[in-house]
Parts: C-alpha cells; structure tokens; sequence
C-alpha cells in the first residue's frame, strides 16, 4: 500500500431511482478487484436489462467488496430525495467488507465520507467502479420494483420502475397512492388532494 506507483484501494459509487414517485432510492458502491477485469462495463442506462442482469452477478462475484443500500419512501419523504441519496452513499461506503483509500462518485457531490472522494459528472460512463456501481444499483432497484408489482398492479410498476410514465400517472390520479409512493413528490400530492386525502 505504501508503493507509490501502486493504485489506491477505490469504491465506485452510483445511485439508481432519484426521479421516480414510487419506491426506494437505490445506492451501490462497488471496489473492483484489478487482477480480474470485468468486460463490457457501463453506465447502467446504455445496457440493456438482460445485459445489466448477467453484468450484475458477474460484479458480485468478482468484486473486492460490494454493497447496496435501498433508501425507503417515508426517509426521503422526510429529508428529501437528494439528502435521501447523500445518505444511501455514506451506507452503502460504510458498509463495504474493505476500506477504500478513495471514493468516487457519479454527479456533482460528494456527502462525507470520512474519505478522499471525488465527484464525476458522467463517470458512470467513464470510471469502470461507478458503472459496477450503477449496474448493482438499476438491478437491485428494478428486482424490488418488480416484486411489489404483484402487491399493486394496477400502478404498472413492472414496467415504469415507478417512473412518472404516462400510464403510471394516469393510475395515480385514478387510483391515488399507495404506500411505495413517494408522498412529498408534487404528483402524488396532486392525487392525493384530488382523492381528498
């Protein structure tokens, strides 16, 4: 460790969910092992699911440590969905089997690690840790999604992941909330007065 020229110990850090108005916000952080380079890694959104899903479980397998950190509705709805975030990264670093020398993140903030870290815009695309990141984020996120599906179908959240599609609005409004929504998102707020709840 103390060798110069040696490549400090570095978790890659992603979130999956932000925008949707249902579900958990998702965080991963991923400290890829450099003896056992993993092919075709990337930013999560330019893969397809059957590729993220077979890129998922070669990542825990080869991966030095990993760990994921689901943020469920009622803490964002009290901190908000960036604080929400911020939080889900500081766990899912935490929580990793082994201490990383350096964390990087995809965006444009780092919370407090207690760490060196740094922020990268677009560095899902571009940092082989974050798009590991980003591939155990999308895919732990879309698993759970797809389970509550069965508890609330008429949401159609096996297709919108709880996304603001057209048919998951058209739900909401008809339909109101239920308890995977996101109450303090203004669309939910909207149906939920027009529900007179």
């Amino acid at each position: 460790m103390n060798d110069p020229n040696s490549n400090p110990v570095t978790a890659g850090v992603d979130e999956a969910g932000r925008g949707p108005l249902a579900g958990p916000v998702s965080v991963a952080a991923v400290i890829l092992n450099p003896d056992r380079p993993i092919t075709g890694l990337n930013d999560s959104k330019k893969l397809t699911a059957q590729r993220r899903e077979l890129l998922f479980d070669i990542i825990c397998d080869q991966a030095l440590a990993w760990n994921i950190i689901q943020i469920e509705m009622a803490i964002i709805d009290r901190i908000n969905i960036l604080q929400a975030t911020l939080l889900g990264m500081q766990k899912a670093v935490a929580g990793l089997s082994l201490i990383p020398e350096l964390v990087l993140v995809d965006g444009n903030r780092c919370p407090d690690f207690g760490l060196p870290a740094n922020a990268i815009i677009g560095g899902d695309a571009t940092e082989a840790a974050i798009s590991a990141a980003s591939i155990l984020a999308k895919v732990s996120r879309d698993r759970y999604m797809l389970k509550q599906h069965q508890n609330w179908p008429q949401y159609g959240f096996d297709k919108n992941k709880g996304y603001p599609t057209a048919i998951h609005r058209a739900a909401l409004e008809e339909h109101g909330p239920c308890p995977l929504h996101r109450y303090s998102f203004a669309p939910v707020q909207r149906a939920l007065a027009s529900k007179g709840k």
